[in-house]
């Protein structure tokens, strides 16, 4: 982990998995756990609701790498 001089941190080396889960007919991106494969039917949260997706795709990314900024991902709810 790197520090800025004013005390914050720089970078953070933790990979994350994030999938594209097609929900609803449009590409959202999600925090999931590591066994998450591509096909997989999951549940998620979805504007004030949860529903049901299918994961497009699965990557896995830093930080600094991920789709969706860190702080406004959401996660995966439950495989199905």
């Amino acid at each position: 982990m790197i520090h800025s001089m004013s005390g914050g941190v720089l970078s953070d080396n933790e990979v994350y998995t994030f999938v594209k889960v097609e929900v609803e007919g449009a590409p959202c991106w999600y925090l999931a756990p590591d066994h998450v494969q591509e096909g997989a039917l999951v549940l998620v949260p979805h504007g004030y609701m949860s529903a049901q997706g299918r994961v497009l795709k699965v990557e896995r990314c830093t930080q600094q790498t991920a789709p969706v900024p860190m702080k406004r991902a959401r996660e995966i709810l439950a495989l199905l």
